[in-house]
């Protein structure tokens, strides 16, 4: 088949690579504290019907409100009836659908470009790890992409709808994560610089139709603002979201400056990740080839030799939005290793551009052949890290992007809780008590079927103890004296440990288990 019979196949298989990557097994990977918070805020949207932004934590409503759509199709109506597949479904959807937006550059990239953009989105470890997380990151860089599509085209043909188009992406930016704010002043830079530039050329485009600029300008500014509104609102219940918002970045201005939090790290740490990690005799991660390829890209636009078939100022535009992009997250001491999608995504662009510019610069065939056979392999063995890193090595530290994560441990933890509650006489109902100064997220997600969950940060002094208990080590020594020392010896029960060996909630996060003896008993006699 010649190149134009096979062309409108590529986007297509495109898509369903990505989509390979990205939606299998998606409840293999223990849940990690941040994605079981987020559940937890679900669920109250859920049963109650309603949301109500938190300008502490949590960040924007996007993410909950789109997960009603699976939960309704699955006849979900509980938070004790989620499961991870209907939770993770959303963020890996998010994930095929920016991998099928790409698209939308063809008209100001080219074909080649576009296709080469699509592929590396399709398979970057990053981009499929984490569009298998029930966190914001995916869709923030859903929607910007979104914002840069929609501006691209308004460059190429100034028009109300792209306008709207923007304004729309860009407010869900604005409803999805506090973030958005380091992509939307990235992209208002490059604009500017963009726009400035195609003055200085006397481009035509940039020397017409001001007036009607103004209101487009307008219009995309009152789009980004009812569009964010009608989130943070809980769509007009809960109008007090709309201020919260606002003053939500009193909370994340701090937090970018590093006060008051452990994930510190220095400006290479992103670069770090991305270029060569390994970790003990784990293999090799690097994602070189898309950093390589951007700035092959990005000398291609500060030489004025782009891609053939590319908007004139549109890759000059992308090669400004990614290198603010990462010199602004570099700055930001406060790092976590998913907020590398944006700028990561940035420089994919520019690679599809350095990809699409190699290919066109041999004249012989054989060299050319040789050309897409180096990135076919180079494309290859980012799907290879991909696979790698979403299943095999889903929850293991010598994976980059896995960042203080949930061990395997806690699904021996919540089968062990899970078959006691059974041998009880209450079922689910059976009373628990977790005992820690530890943060023990995802514990609650894990344990949301039962109904008589007590926690506390201190030994209790009143009242009997609950026939199952959970604590870490550093506690135990006053459970211990709960249990035996402060209590009558007719009233005393022996308690038996509940794991075979020791389990960890998190690396160095040991948790210890005791049942009454009694009821461990009745468990052993059950078999289960």
């Amino acid at each position: 088949m010649t190149r134009s019979r096979l062309a409108p196949w590529i986007f297509p298989a495109i898509v369903v690579l990505a989509a390979a990557l990205r939606v299998p097994g998606l409840d293999l990977r223990p849940m990690h504290a941040d994605e079981a918070v987020h559940a937890a805020k679900m669920g109250r949207l859920l049963e109650h019907d309603g949301y109500e932004y938190d300008p502490q934590e949590y960040h924007g409503p996007t993410l909950n409100y789109l997960t009603l759509l699976p939960a309704r199709l699955t006849g979900v109506a509980r938070y004790a009836d989620l499961n991870e597949v209907t939770l993770r479904i959303v963020p890996a959807a998010m994930g095929v659908l920016l991998v099928a937006a790409h698209a939308l550059l063809i008209p100001l990239l080219g074909f080649r470009a576009a296709a080469f953009a699509a592929v590396l989105t399709a398979v970057s470890p990053a981009m499929v790890y984490y569009s298998r997380y029930y966190i914001q990151e995916t869709l923030l860089v859903t929607f910007s992409f979104g914002a840069l599509v929609s501006i691209g085209r308004y460059l190429q043909a100034p028009r109300l709808a792209w306008a709207a188009g923007a304004g729309a992406s860009v407010g869900l930016m604005y409803a999805t994560k506090e973030t958005w704010v380091i992509a939307c002043g990235s992209m208002a830079v490059a604009l500017g610089l963009t726009v400035a530039l195609a003055r200085r050329r006397a481009h035509p485009a940039a020397a017409s139709g001001t007036p009607r600029h103004g209101r487009h300008l307008l219009a995309a500014i009152l789009v980004a603002a009812a569009v964010s509104a009608l989130f943070f609102s809980s769509f007009l219940q809960h109008p007090r979201g709309v201020i919260d918002s606002v003053l939500a970045y009193r909370t994340y201005l701090e937090r970018a400056a590093g006060f008051q939090s452990w994930h510190l790290h220095p400006w290479q740490y992103y670069l770090g990740l991305l270029l060569y990690f390994r970790a003990g005799e784990g293999p090799v991660w690097s994602e070189a080839v898309i950093l390589g390829l951007g700035l092959v890209g990005l000398a291609g636009v500060l030489m004025r030799t782009a891609a053939p078939g590319a908007n004139r100022q549109v890759p000059g535009l992308l090669a400004a939005y990614t290198v603010v992009m990462t010199v602004t997250y570099a700055a930001i001491p406060y790092k976590t290793p998913w907020c590398v999608l944006g700028f990561l995504h940035g420089f994919i662009l520019l690679a599809g551009i350095g990809a699409a510019r190699l290919i066109s610069v041999p004249r012989r065939a054989v060299t050319r052949t040789l050309v897409v056979a180096c990135l076919v392999a180079g494309a290859a063995h980012l799907g290879w890290q991909a696979w790698a890193g979403s299943f095999r090595y889903a929850a293991d530290p010598r994976n980059p992007y896995v960042y203080a994560h949930t061990a395997t441990d806690v699904f021996i933890i919540a089968q062990r809780v899970d078959a006691l509650a059974m041998a009880h006489p209450l079922g689910f109902g059976m009373p628990i008590e977790v005992i820690s100064r530890e943060n023990l997220w995802p514990l609650p997600w894990y344990f949301r079927r039962l109904t008589d969950v007590r926690w506390a940060t201190a030994v209790p002094e009143t009242g009997d103890p609950a026939p199952v208990i959970l604590t870490t080590p550093d506690m135990e020594e006053g459970v211990a004296r709960r249990l035996y020392a402060e209590r009558p010896p007719g009233e005393r029960e022996l308690y038996m440990n509940i794991f075979d060996a020791p389990v960890e909630l998190r690396p160095l996060v040991e948790v210890r288990g005791y049942a009454a003896k009694t009821l461990w008993d009745s468990f052993r006699q059950s078999g289960r």
